[in-house]
């Protein structure tokens, strides 16, 4: 899209910002884009959320323990700082009510 087009997409939405009536050619077909992009990317994400159901599944059934899996998962995330922060709070936290 050139730097004119979106230009125009902008005029044309907050000149109807209060009470759109009409979208011109241009905005119609950016809208139809957007709307086109988020349903794939829904789909996808589905996709992706099955996938990762599946791969847990598998690893329960060979044995592993699925919630401590998610939470090494969780741990690699986390920026050592945080996890290093996190973990002593936790041992703090522990102690200080005598689980240690």
């Amino acid at each position: 899209m050139s730097a004119a087009e979106a230009i125009e997409i902008r005029m044309d939405v907050r000149e109807n910002a209060t009470a759109p009536q009409s979208l011109s050619s241009a905005s119609k077909e950016k809208l139809r884009q957007f709307v086109a992009r988020v349903e794939n990317l829904e789909t996808e994400r589905r996709e992706v959320s099955e996938q990762i159901k599946e791969v847990y599944g598998e690893a329960k059934s060979l044995g592993f323990d699925t919630k401590a899996l998610r939470a090494v998962i969780k741990l690699r995330k986390q920026d050592a700082n945080d996890r290093d922060e996190a973990q002593m709070m936790l041992d703090l936290y522990v102690e200080a009510i005598g689980l240690s």
